[in-house]
This record gives C-alpha cells, sequence and structure tokens, in this order.
C-alpha cells in the first residue's frame, strides 16, 4: 500500500491522511468489520496517523495468529486402546527364535 501511495506521490497524486486510513479501513476483508469497526468509533479518522493505523492492525493481526495456535493446540485428539491377541503358537516361537539365531 504505501509503495503504491509513495509511486502516486511521485506521479503527482497525493492524498489526505485522511483518505488513506478510510481506504485502508475499507478494503479490509469481513472478517476484520468488528476491529474496522472498533477503530472507526474509538478514533478520530481525521487526525490517526496512517502508521498507528498500520500498527493497530498488525497487532490484532498477529492476536487473531496466536489465537488460531491456541485453539489448534487445544484440540484434542482421539486415541484408541490397543489390544494383542495372543495368537502364536510355540511352533510359530520357535521358528522366530531360530530365524533370529540364524541371522
Amino acid at each position: 500500500f504505501t509503495a503504491i501511495i509513495n509511486s502516486l506521490k511521485n506521479l503527482g497524486k497525493s492524498y489526505s491522511n485522511q483518505e488513506l486510513v478510510r481506504k485502508i479501513l475499507r478494503c479490509l476483508p469481513k472478517s476484520w468489520t468488528p476491529k474496522v469497526t472498533a477503530i472507526e468509533e474509538a478514533k478520530d479518522l481525521s487526525t490517526l496517523p496512517l502508521e498507528q493505523l498500520l500498527g493497530s492492525l498488525m497487532t490484532h493481526e498477529t492476536t487473531m495468529k496466536n489465537h488460531e495456535n491456541v485453539e489448534v493446540k487445544k484440540k484434542k485428539s482421539i486415541a484408541f486402546k490397543a489390544s494383542k491377541e495372543e495368537s502364536e503358537s510355540y511352533e510359530d516361537g520357535d521358528v522366530a527364535l531360530i530365524t533370529s539365531q540364524f541371522k
């Protein structure tokens, strides 16, 4: 975003800080709607520096990723109890013993 804004400035087109902040908030995906609403209600968008907005969004993104990692770790795995049936006869045991000694 900042690379595009800087390129536009070089071409003679500049935007006010308020316009930049609104453009960023408008382009965020739906999953960010609660955060966008909170920013719009809690802060004055006409005076909110772009750097502060980006920092706030990056912090929120990191927090969301941490919560996802914790949720993945909390999921329980299913473990099945193993049982072993004694089906070998003495003859099979003797063959296994002779084979292991032969090696």
